[in-house]
């Protein structure tokens, strides 16, 4: 008679078995990001860009015959959560590759977890030098242009308008980004010769909270009102700072990087969006070129098949377009593994998706674009501009 012990082994073998064949039939692919809290519009904008590619290649048959997964975990944007969900999706879910995880402060613990899993962490929406080094981390890839190149866009458009460099403010969350955010603005001044940047004006906010009076404090306390204020920060602290700053500064131009939500910042803004700047790291989502074109189309689909009705948006757009590389690099792999995924993107080299600009990937260039797109609100609506017209 067998023994229960052969039994329990037997029984073992065949629930892998059934875990191993479900696994087959898909590809896990992780994410950790804010889908709560003060920071959520932009989690949620970027989880349903990745949504809506994975939705068009689930339809057109996934990857081999295997459907994409994404596992999508909630870190409220800060780093004492997503430290545990990075663990969970790569030693629990056993996902292949995580993706568009939101933020900088976040960025901080998920990189390192990322590396000493040897585990890839692709198009993190933010453009902290961190996940940018040279040479490369092996398993860090991003999409975006980075912050020290945002703001450097913002620097050179202004310093070409006419502004001087002393005229110029910085509003920063305090944390990694807006750290990020600030060297990246005084490395390009001191690109352009001025080096007295113990000058500039900077006032900070705390992290997932609105108490940006005393920032603004520090800014209006100085001999000159400034005609420019550079800020790094989230939607919600970004505008109350707006609608305050605009009591005392009313022909200030108020420039924010592409990470502060501009539609939730819009939103917020109401009816009062005149002189605020977006720089943005993706096209208009409502340009015509023929890779944002195909992102509405895709967009609709995905909204017909959940019976919702999601708009185009920049960060939603963006989640696509990482989605959309991670992709190509799941199709060119030899086997879908976590080291091969990796090979399959760096051997991409350069690439074309239809939205106005040639992307690149390499063992030694681990961010596919370098190109910054100006926008700037007009009522109730963003229009791209160009520098030279400030």
């Amino acid at each position: 008679m067998t023994s229960e012990k052969h039994i329990g082994f037997y029984i073992l073998i065949i629930l892998s078995f059934h875990s191993l064949k479900i696994n087959a039939d898909t590809i896990k692919i992780g994410m950790t990001t804010a889908l709560d809290g003060p920071a959520k519009s932009l989690g949620l904008s970027v989880k349903l860009g990745v949504e809506t590619y994975f939705h068009k290649i689930n339809e057109s048959g996934g990857i081999n015959g295997r459907q994409l997964e994404l596992i999508a975990l909630d870190d409220g944007y800060e780093p004492n959560r997503a430290a545990p969900n990075m663990q969970q999706l790569i030693e629990q879910e056993k996902v292949l590759a995580v993706i568009g995880n939101v933020g900088t402060p976040t960025a901080i613990v998920t990189v390192p977890i990322a590396n000493e899993h040897k585990t890839l962490l692709f198009g993190a929406v933010t453009g902290a030098g961190l996940l940018r080094k040279n040479p490369p981390d092996r398993y860090i890839i991003n999409y975006r242009a980075s912050y020290g190149e945002e703001t450097a866009a913002m620097i050179n458009g202004l310093l070409a308008s006419g502004i001087k460099p002393t005229e110029i403010a910085l509003f920063t969350q305090k944390d990694g980004y807006g750290t990020a955010g600030y060297n990246g603005a005084m490395a390009a001044l001191k690109a352009k010769g001025f080096n007295d940047t113990d000058k500039i004006v900077h006032g900070r906010y705390i992290r997932n909270t609105l108490n940006v009076e005393g920032a603004l404090s520090d800014i209006l306390d100085t001999e000159t009102d400034p005609k420019a204020i550079i800020m790094i920060g989230a939607y919600k602290p970004c505008a109350k700072f707006i609608k305050l700053a605009r009591k005392h500064l009313r022909k200030t131009l108020f420039l924010n990087v592409s990470f502060v939500g501009s539609l939730p910042l819009l939103e917020e803004l109401g009816r009062k969006t005149k002189n605020v700047i977006v720089t943005q790291v993706i096209p208009h989502f409502e340009d015509e070129s023929p890779g944002v074109a195909r992102y509405r189309e895709d967009l609709q689909s995905f909204n017909n098949a959940i019976n919702q009705e999601n708009k185009p948006g920049f960060l939603s757009l963006e989640g696509y377009t990482a989605a959309q590389i991670l992709v190509m690099g799941l199709q060119k792999a030899d086997s879908l593994n976590r080291e091969s995924i990796i090979d399959a993107l760096e051997s991409l080299d350069s690439f074309d998706l239809g939205i106005g600009n040639n992307l690149h990937i390499s063992a030694n260039e681990h961010q596919a674009s370098h190109t910054v797109w100006p926008t700037r609100m007009q009522g109730r609506k963003f229009v791209t501009f160009d520098w030279k017209d400030l």
